[in-house]
C-alpha cells in the first residue's frame, strides 16, 4: 500500500460530452508542498473537487489518506483542510464566533493555535465576515482549516485576486503551520508557487504534462544561445526536448527541457561545428510554464 496521502489513478471526467480529465495519473508525497499548474480549463479544479468528493468523476480512482475519495463524509475531512477561491463562509458570523462555532466539529482543534493564526493574520475578531476582504476573508478561511491540523489542506487557486501583501501573509502562515501537513495546492501565480513549492505538476488537456521535484524541473530547463558569425539553417534532426528555436542572422535560441551540461554541449557542437559561443541561463517557473504550454500547442496544431 503506497504511503501517498494522494493518489489518483486512471482518472477521467466528461461534462457532458465534454472530456475534461483523460486518464490522469499522479502521485503526491507525504510532506510535500504540491502545486499543481495549468492552463486554464485543464481540470485543476476538477481534480480538487473530485479529490473533496465535490464532484464525481466519470471512471477511475482518486484517494486521499488511503481513502477512496467517494466515500469521504463526516469525520474524514476533520483530517483535510481545504481552502477555495469562491470560499463559501457564514457571512453573517463573526471571525471569533465563526471559529468557536468549528471549534466542536474538530476533535483535534487546538484553541491555542486558532487565536495564534488569528493574530497572526490580523483578523478582527469582531467584524463580520461579510464586511471583511477578500484577502482577509481567504486569510480567515485559512485559518480555520489549519487550527484543528489536518494531515493534508487542498487549497483551490487561493491568491485570486489577493494583493501582494495578502498574499505574503498567506503563504507565511501556511509554511509555518504546514510542518508535518501535505499542501495540494493549484494556482496561476507561479511567481509564488516557486517561492515555496517543493514539487509541481503541470495538467494540460487533461493529462499530466509532467510530475516532479521543482528542484529536479529547474535543473532540467535551460535557455541555449548559440552564436555565430552567420547562423546556418535548423538542422532536420532537430532534437524533441530543443524547445522552441528561434534564429536570427547570427544567433539561434531555444529551450532545452533535458539539460545535462555534457550531453547538451555535445550535440551542439555536432550539429553547429562552427558556433563561437554557447551560454544556457537557467528558466523561471513562469518561463517554463509558457514553453510546454507553447509546446504543446504546436504539436497539437
Amino acid at each position: 500500500m503506497s504511503d501517498d496521502p494522494i493518489r489518483i489513478t486512471g482518472l477521467t471526467k466528461r461534462f457532458r460530452w465534454t472530456p475534461v480529465l483523460k486518464g490522469l495519473e499522479l502521485a503526491v508525497p507525504r510532506g510535500a508542498v504540491f502545486a499543481l499548474i495549468g492552463p486554464n480549463g485543464a481540470g485543476k479544479t476538477t481534480t480538487i473537487k473530485i479529490l473533496m468528493n465535490i464532484l464525481r468523476a466519470t471512471s477511475g480512482r482518486a484517494e486521499i489518506l488511503g481513502m477512496d475519495s467517494r466515500r469521504l463524509a463526516g469525520r474524514d475531512f476533520t483530517r483535510i483542510g481545504y481552502v477555495s477561491e469562491n470560499q463559501e463562509m457564514p457571512d453573517w458570523m463573526t471571525v471569533d464566533y465563526f471559529m468557536a462555532y468549528l471549534r466542536p466539529f474538530y476533535p483535534a482543534w487546538d484553541s491555542e493555535l486558532a487565536a495564534q493564526l488569528v493574530r497572526q493574520f490580523n483578523l478582527p475578531g469582531a467584524r463580520k465576515l461579510k464586511h471583511l476582504s477578500r484577502g482577509m476573508r481567504m486569510k480567515a478561511a485559512l485559518a480555520s482549516s489549519l487550527a484543528y491540523r489536518p494531515e493534508v489542506v487542498m487549497l483551490d487557486e487561493p491568491f485570486t485576486g489577493l494583493d501582494p501583501l495578502a498574499r505574503d501573509e498567506f503563504i507565511e502562515g501556511l509554511l509555518e503551520r504546514s510542518e508535518n501537513t501535505t499542501v495540494f495546492i493549484s494556482s496561476h501565480d507561479l511567481a509564488d508557487i516557486e517561492t515555496f513549492a517543493s514539487h509541481i505538476a503541470y495538467l494540460d488537456n487533461g493529462r499530466i504534462q509532467f510530475s516532479e521535484e521543482l528542484s529536479a524541473l529547474s535543473d532540467r530547463f535551460r535557455e541555449m544561445e548559440i552564436t555565430f558569425d552567420a547562423a546556418p539553417p535548423l538542422p532536420e534532426d532537430w532534437p524533441a526536448t530543443w524547445l522552441r528555436p528561434e534564429s536570427s542572422a547570427a544567433v539561434i535560441r531555444f529551450t532545452e527541457s533535458r539539460y545535462d551540461a555534457e550531453r547538451t554541449m555535445a550535440e551542439i557542437r555536432q550539429r553547429f561545428p562552427d558556433a563561437r559561443n554557447v551560454s544556457a541561463t537557467p528558466v523561471p517557473l513562469r518561463s517554463i510554464f509558457v514553453t510546454v504550454a507553447k509546446a504543446a500547442q504546436s504539436v497539437a496544431a
